[in-house]
C-alpha cells in the first residue's frame, strides 16, 4: 500500500531546503530521519558516543562525529560537543529526534545563536508546553478541557498532603519538567502522597535536573488518546487524526494504533480542533502531539503537549500517507503547509508494537542487555514496516533505552492489520537478549484488545498476577507436543545422513516408526511417530496429530502445518539430552523428547533443589545502586525497602520478601550490578 511507505510522492516536489542536516540522536529515530533526508537529497551527519561508534545510524550517515563517552550526559546530552560537531561539519540544521535534547529550549536557543536551524518549534513553544504548570494555564485560556488539579509548585510533603485532600483522592503526583512516565506516582491516601512526593522529586531531579512537582486529580480507567498536529510559520495548523496509546506499563506505551476504535467522528473533530487551538495559542510550528485522557463517557482532558516527533508517528504516516519528518524539514525552512484539513484522510488501519530488550515476565518488562547473536526482521511480509537502529551483532547496553525496534503493520481494516501483526511477530527472529514478543503477541490476540475494550489499566487487569506467557489450550498443547516430537525425529534423521547419504551403509532400511516420550511442564506423554515423506503422524494420548514441514533445521524460522493449520515456530535451542526450547504462539516453551529407554532411565536421575529466594535479594536487572537503606544486623519488615536500583533512567525500589535480620550487604551506593547479582542476604 502506498500509504505504508513514506508516501510514493513523498519528495516529488523537490524544494530547496537544506544541504546538510545533523541528527542529534541515536538508534532507530536517527535512522528514520536519515531515510527521509536521503529521499530529499540532503546530506546527513550522525553524532555518537564512543560505545556507539559502529552503530547502524553511524554507518548510515554521510559523516559521523564522536561527541563523548557512553553516559548520555557526557555524549548525547552534551550541547557543547553537538554544537561543535554542527560547526565542524557545516550542518545548516539539526533534527533532534525525540528524547535527549528534543524538548530542550536552551539547546534550540544556542543553535539559533550559531545560525543553525532547529527542526522543531520555536523556543517559546518548547518552554510553554514543556512546563506542565504553564501548559495547563495556557490550555485553560485556549478553551481546552483540563483535569482538575493544583496549578503551582508543591513545596514539601505536608503541603502535598493538604492539596491532595482538597482535590480528593486518588491524585497523581508528577514532575513538572517530566515525560516518558518518569517522576510520576499515584497516591490513594496521605501516606502514599508523602512517599510519592519523595520518590517523584528524586526521580525528577536525576532525570531532568528539575525537582518541581505538581498534583492533579487521577482519572480512573481512562484511555490515553493523542492528536498529531502539524503547523507552519504562517499561522496554518492541521490535526492529523488520533492515535490510541492506552496499552501501557509504568506509564510507558507498549502497543499503539491509529485510528482509535473508541472515537466517533464528533469526538475526534472536537479533540482535533482543541489541539489545533492550543498549537495556535503558543504559535506552534512543526509536528507536535497533544495528549488527552479520555474517560468512559468520551469526556476528554488535556494531559500535555509533546513539542517534538513522537515514537509512534509511523502509524499516523500509514493512515494519512504523509511523511512527518519531511513536513518538519519543510516547515523549518519556512514553507507553508501543502495540505488543508479536508485533505487529511483516514486510510485503513495501522498498529505499532514496541519491541524491547526486556523480560516481560518481570513486572511487564525489566531491561535485559546483551548482544544480538541472531537478528532477522519480518520485512518479507507485505505491509510491514520495521523502524530499527540495530542489526545482528549489535549490543543492547545499560546506557540507553532498551528498544530494539518499532514493528508496524498496516491493513485496509483493523482485523487485517492485527492478523499481519501476529504473523510479523511470529516471523521476527531475535536471539541473544530477552525480548517482549511473548507479551506483544498476547496483547494483540487478547479478546478484550481485539474487541477494543481497553484502558491504561489493561495490563494490570488482564494479568493481575503478572504476565505468565501464553496459556495453552488442550488442542494447542497437543499441537506443541507433536511439533517438538516431529522436530526431534527430523533432527535425528538429518544427523544420520552425511553428504546426502546414510552414514552407515549396512542399515538398508531407513527407520519409519519411533516410540518416544515427551515432557512439558512436568507432564510426561508416551508417543509413537510414523513418517511418510516430510509428514509425521504423531499418536499422543489417543489423539492423532499430523505435522508436516520442509524441516530446514538450519533456518531460524520453521514453517509447519499441524492438522491443516499453518504456524511459524522457532527452535531456540536443542541439546543432546533431548531438551528443545520452542517459540510457539510467541511464547517460548521448554520441552524434553527422549527415546523410550532414555525416559525409563531418566526416572532415576536426582532432582535439582531450587534456591530459597526469600532469604536473599538478587538484582532483577542490570543497573546502578542509588541507595542502600540497611546494614548488617538490622531487622527488616516484609515489604520494607532495602535498596534502590536505577536502570535505563527508572528508579526501582527493592524490598524484603519476609521479616528477618540482615545477615550481610553485598552492594554500596554507586555500584554497577548485573542481573542476578547478590545484593543482600537475610538470616
Amino acid at each position: 500500500s502506498s500509504a505504508f511507505v513514506l508516501g510514493p510522492n513523498c519528495c516529488s516536489s523537490v524544494l530547496q531546503t537544506f544541504d546538510k542536516i545533523l541528527i542529534a540522536n541515536r538508534g532507530e529515530i536517527a535512522c528514520r530521519v536519515m531515510k527521509t533526508c536521503k529521499k530529499m537529497g540532503i546530506k546527513t551527519v550522525a553524532v555518537h558516543s564512543d560505545v556507539d561508534s559502529s552503530a547502524v545510524h553511524v554507518k548510515m550517515a554521510d559523516e559521523a562525529v564522536c561527541v563523548g563517552p557512553a553516559p548520555t550526559n557526557k555524549s548525547y546530552l552534551n550541547m557543547d560537543a553537538i554544537l561543535e560537531a554542527a560547526r565542524q561539519t557545516g550542518a545548516q540544521a539539526v533534527h533532534p529526534g525525540y528524547g535527549f535534547l528534543s524538548e530542550n529550549k536552551e539547546f534550540a536557543r544556542r543553535l539559533a545563536a550559531h545560525g543553525v536551524t532547529f527542526i522543531g518549534p520555536d523556543t517559546h513553544a518548547i518552554q510553554a508546553m514543556g512546563d506542565k504548570i504553564e501548559s495547563k494555564l495556557i490550555a485553560k485560556k485556549a478553551k481546552v478541557n483540563t483535569i482538575p488539579g493544583f496549578d503551582g509548585v508543591v513545596k514539601d510533603a505536608e503541603e502535598a498532603v493538604r492539596i491532595a485532600g482538597e482535590i480528593g483522592y486518588p491524585v497523581m503526583i508528577k514532575a513538572s519538567a517530566g515525560g516518558g512516565g518518569k517522576g510520576m506516582r499515584i497516591a490513594w491516601n496521605d501516606e502514599e502522597t508523602r512517599e510519592g512526593f519523595r520518590f517523584s522529586s528524586q526521580e525528577a531531579a536525576s532525570s531532568f535536573g528539575d525537582d518541581r512537582l505538581l498534583i492533579e486529580k487521577f482519572i480512573d480507567n481512562p484511555r490515553h488518546i493523542e492528536i498529531q498536529v502539524l503547523a507552519d510559520k504562517h499561522g496554518n495548523a492541521l490535526w492529523l487524526n488520533e492515535r490510541e496509546c492506552s496499552i501501557q506499563r509504568r506509564n510507558q506505551k507498549v502497543v499503539e494504533e491509529a485510528p482509535s476504535t473508541f472515537l466517533d467522528p464528533e469526538t475526534r473533530c472536537a479533540m482535533g480542533e482543541q489541539a489545533v487551538s492550543l498549537a495556535k495559542a503558543v504559535q506552534y510550528s512543526s509536528a507536535g502531539t497533544v495528549e488527552f485522557l479520555v474517560d468512559s463517557k468520551k469526556n476528554f482532558y488535556f494531559l500535555e503537549m509533546n513539542t517534538r516527533l513522537q515514537v509512534e508517528h509511523p502509524i499516523t504516516e500509514c493512515i494519512t500517507g504523509l511523511d512527518l519528518v519531511q513536513q518538519m524539514i519543510r516547515v523549518a525552512k519556512g514553507y507553508p503547509l501543502q495540505h488543508r484539513q479536508a485533505d487529511i484522510p483516514i486510510n485503513g488501519w495501522a498498529i505499532e508494537s514496541r519491541v524491547y530488550a526486556e523480560d516481560p515476565y518481570k513486572s511487564f518488562g525489566l531491561p535485559s542487555i546483551g548482544r544480538l547473536s541472531q537478528y532477522q526482521e519480518p520485512v518479507n511480509i507485505p505491509a510491514v514496516r520495521v523502524d530499527s537502529g540495530i542489526q545482528e551483532g549489535s549490543d543492547i547496553s545499560i546506557y540507553y533505552d532498551p528498544m530494539i525496534s518499532k514493528l508496524v503493520t498496516y491493513g485496509s481494516t483493523r482485523a487485517e492489520a492485527l492478523q499481519r501483526m501476529e504473523e510479523a511477530l511470529d516471523n521476527y527472529v531475535i536471539r541473544g537478549v530477552t525480548h517482549n514478543i511473548p507479551l506483544l503477541r498476547e496483547i494483540i490476540t487478547h479478546p478484550r484488545f481485539v474487541s477494543g475494550d481497553i484502558s491504561t489499566k489493561f495490563l494490570q487487569e488482564v494479568y493481575p498476577e503478572g504476565f505468565k506467557g501464553h496459556q495453552l489450550s488442550d488442542s494447542e498443547r497437543w499441537e506443541l507436543l507433536a511439533t517438538a516430537v516431529a522436530l526431534f525425529v527430523a533432527a535425528q534423521l538429518r544427523s544420520q545422513r552425511f553428504l546426502g547419504n546414510l552414514r552407515v551403509s549396512s542399515s538398508q532400511q531407513e527407520q519409519r516408526r519411533w516410540e518416544l516420550s515427551v515432557e512439558l511442564e512436568k507432564g510426561v506423554h508416551a508417543v509413537t511417530v510414523s513418517r511418510s515423506g516430510s509428514t509425521y503422524a504423531v499418536d499422543l494420548d489417543g489423539k492423532r496429530v499430523d505435522v508436516s514441514s520442509e524441516w530446514n533445521l538450519a533456518s531460524a524460522l520453521l514453517p509447519v502445518t499441524v492438522n491443516g493449520t499453518q504456524r511459524t515456530v522457532q527452535c531456540l535451542s536443542r541439546s543432546a539430552s533431548g531438551e528443545i526450547d520452542l517459540q510457539y504462539l510467541g511464547t517460548s516453551y521448554k520441552l524434553r523428547v527422549l527415546s523410550k529407554l532414555a525416559a525409563a532411565l531418566n526416572k532415576h536421575m536426582p532432582e535439582k533443589v531450587p534456591e530459597d529466594t526469600s532469604s536473599i535479594l538478587r538484582s532483577p536487572m542490570p543497573g546502578s545502586v542509588v541507595a542502600v537503606s540497611v546494614k548488617a544486623g538490622d531487622t527488616v519488615a516484609e515489604g520494607q525497602e532495602i535498596c534502590v536500583i536505577e536502570a535505563m533512567k527508572m528508579q526501582n525500589s527493592m524490598t524484603a520478601a519476609k521479616t528477618a535480620k540482615v545477615k550481610s550487604v553485598h552492594c554500596n551506593a554507586g555500584d554497577t550490578v548485573g542481573e542476578g547479582d547478590l545484593l543482600v542476604e537475610l538470616e
